[in-house]
């Protein structure tokens, strides 16, 4: 699955425009970047930090911009849709 990168809540791990290639059948790990359902958004990439009892815990590269876990709670994990392996374009790599 591609998915591009809006905002800036990712950086400086990720930029607008970034195009990213991740996997629907990954199984996420703490510190991987996922795609998911978000509140009030059709998806967003987020660092995953936990799971807990209510779901996955995620979370943004940039404290100053957009939102994460610690406003919005946990996802449940049927919201999280991919993990992120690697950015295709313009910087190709594995992001961090």
């Amino acid at each position: 699955m591609l998915a591009r990168v809006h905002g800036a809540s990712m950086q400086p791990t990720l930029a607008e425009g970034d195009v990213l290639l991740a996997d629907r059948d990954g199984e996420p790990r703490p510190g991987d970047l996922v795609l998911a359902r978000w509140p009030g958004t059709p998806l967003v990439v987020k660092r995953v930090g936990a799971r807990d009892a209510e779901g996955w815990w995620l979370e943004r590269d940039n404290p100053a911009q957009g939102t994460d876990s610690w406003s919005a709670g946990a996802v449940p994990p049927d919201d999280l849709l991919a993990v992120v392996r690697l950015r295709l374009w313009p910087r190709p790599g594995r992001p961090g």
